[in-house]
């Protein structure tokens, strides 16, 4: 049995929660140079040239790549034989959201109540999803999430009968509704199968799936493909004035259903699809 002190987890989130306003992933970088060089449209390169110029102004500065600097969503993996000392886990999170967006000087997005709308003022509460699984390590990833994207994120519950077609149709659709509104080039995650949260959430964790590698499973590979020339073909560009990098990828995943439901979620997110993962 191995143990971890929530000082240390604290301080990780806190740094992590810093770095992943700052930089993105190295396979987010490469899809928007690589879409600089493909796109035609004159004003699609010029905001692709922009976004790039803008990466480099972030990383350069030590300062937000979007002023929107995301509610703060995590996937932990717990290992089974890790014990956690001190403070309650959960809350142990939460102060490393609190330290990290305070010190790091990022913007404070949450409000306490949905309708009365106070705000936090610390970015806190975020949102935790736990796994348990083999091993004594704690992995933490982190996935701020803007909400010009999330507003723009749906939840289909589609009959058996609609089969792939009747998915494909609905992401198209989703992207095509969202237009310019979910900042253009997109990464389109992905839910199919589970019920109405589950495919929710493997939507969400689809964009913190590395851009560049497909599916396992060859025909949601296909699929990933197909949607991505698909939505590319729609025009709606970079910034939506047009180009053919509406999305720079489609991430699929896929969990059993019920024999009577065929659920499907689609959540975007805009070029700064943000994610640092750490292991303790």
């Amino acid at each position: 049995m191995r143990t971890l002190h929530t000082d240390d987890i604290i301080n990780h989130v806190k740094e992590m929660c810093i770095e992943a306003n700052l930089h993105l992933s190295q396979d987010m970088k490469e899809a928007i140079q690589n879409a600089k060089e493909l796109e035609t449209a004159t004003l699609g390169k010029q905001i692709l040239n922009q976004l790039c110029e803008n990466m480099q102004i972030a990383a350069d500065e030590e300062i937000p790549i979007c002023q929107d600097t995301g509610m703060a969503v995590f996937f932990i993996k717990v290992g089974q034989d890790l014990h956690i000392e001190g403070m309650n886990l959960t809350d142990a999170i939460n102060e490393g959201v609190r330290r990290g967006y305070q010190e790091g000087y990022l913007r404070k997005s949450v409000v306490n109540d949905p309708l009365i709308r106070e705000n936090t003022k610390d970015n806190t509460p975020a949102i935790i999803h736990y796994d348990i699984v083999p091993g004594d390590k704690l992995e933490i990833l982190i996935a701020p999430k803007g909400f010009g994207s999330e507003n723009m994120s749906r939840v289909f519950m589609l009959k058996p009968a609609d089969g792939e077609e009747g998915v494909k149709q609905v992401v198209l659709q989703a992207v095509k509704d969202a237009g310019p509104n979910a900042c253009p080039p997109l990464v389109v995650g992905v839910g199919i199968g589970g019920d109405f949260e589950k495919a929710a959430i493997m939507a969400k964790q689809a964009l913190t799936r590395n851009v560049t590698k497909g599916s396992s499973l060859p025909h949601i590979r296909e699929m990933e493909k197909e949607l991505l020339e698909k939505i590319n073909s729609t025009g709606i560009g970079p910034g939506g004035l047009g180009g053919k990098t509406t999305a720079l990828a489609v991430n699929i995943e896929t969990y059993p259903t019920h024999i009577a439901g065929l659920p499907v979620a689609v959540n975007m997110c805009c070029h700064v699809n943000r994610h640092v993962t750490r292991i303790l």
